[in-house]
């Protein structure tokens, strides 16, 4: 790779997440907590939804490629987060930077436009319910993954190609805790205003697109909720999307508080917190969410948890 060898910069050095060596165990012993429930959380939903014949629809398909990029998503930011509270220099290769950025990027890009699928999957459940297997068909749902995957990653490319084709050649110190392009192009001694505007359309389009998709989709669902006459039929139309709809809102809205805000010199510790809980917590919500929420998935697990012993016993 050809602007490997125009820049003078091969390694980069975070600021980190704390200054406070009292404070670093404690965020040590919680980060890895939440990265564990988040593996173990996700994987139970994959494992639930393949083994399950009753999650076998298009509701949870998809939900469990959410999860799946979930697993991929929380392994690229918090071990690595991990491993520099424990050491005073916090350090990671050029490579490695574009490497992280690339499959951050990536799977929540990914995952901007699965959730924007999911709500166009509730609004035929809810709005058009006897044609609903039909044309949520299992091609159709494999189609409707392969572009959410294929935009997220594209868009990542892009950013990506742009970003790290920059020469670095003076401070290599990111005021972050992970390879992020505001703090990246802060760095750079190249004319930066091409990949300013290239991030700025690709994440503004990428991000207002799904998230328009999601909200017309919510108004046309609330609006057939609301028309129908059993309290009943509302209730339980309502629960099939209900959880979608809140690990969509903590999505955006932490999405947007972290980068929606106006730029400055300095990424204060409050900024931090808002990033550690997008890019650390986020994905765990979503089996948490589900678990909590989704009826089906909560039986699935009671009948799980009757079979396992009973294997045990019979040494199965």
């Amino acid at each position: 790779m050809d602007f490997l060898n125009r820049t003078q910069v091969t390694m980069f050095v975070f600021t980190g997440l704390t200054d406070n060596e009292n404070l670093a165990p404690f965020l040590f012993a919680f980060f890895s907590l939440v990265y564990v429930m988040a593996i173990v959380g996700n994987m139970s939903i994959i494992a639930l939804v393949y083994n399950i014949s009753r999650l076998h629809s298009p509701m949870y398909y998809f939900l469990s490629f959410l999860s799946l990029i979930d697993i991929f998503y929380s392994s690229i930011i918090t071990p690595k987060l991990n491993f520099d509270l424990l050491f005073e220099k916090k350090v990671i290769s050029f490579n490695g930077c574009a490497l992280q950025f690339f499959f951050y990027a990536a799977l929540g890009g990914s995952e901007n436009f699965l959730l924007s699928t999911m709500s166009y999957d509730r609004y035929v459940a809810i709005c058009q319910p006897l044609h609903y297997m039909s044309i949520m068909t299992r091609r159709k749902c494999l189609h409707l993954v392969s572009v959410a995957f294929s935009i997220g990653f594209l868009q990542s490319s892009i950013q990506t190609s742009c970003t790290f084709n920059l020469d670095f050649c003076g401070s290599n110190l990111i005021d972050h805790f992970y390879c992020d392009i505001p703090p990246l192009l802060k760095l750079s001694c190249s004319d930066t205003f091409y990949c300013n505007m290239v991030t700025v359309y690709i994440v503004g389009i990428g991000t207002i697109i799904p998230f328009l998709t999601i909200i017309f989709s919510y108004v046309l669902i609330i609006s057939s909720i609301l028309s129908m006459t059993s309290a009943e039929g509302r209730k339980k139309a309502f629960s099939t999307c209900s959880s979608h709809l809140m690990c969509a809102s903590v999505f955006y809205v932490t999405l947007f508080v972290n980068y929606l805000r106006p730029p400055s010199s300095v990424f204060t510790s409050q900024e931090k917190v808002v990033a550690v809980f997008y890019a650390v917590v986020t994905p765990l919500l979503n089996p948490l969410v589900y678990t909590l929420r989704n009826q089906e998935i909560i039986r699935a697990l009671e009948k799980v948890m009757q079979i396992f012993p009973q294997n045990l016993i019979h040494g199965k």
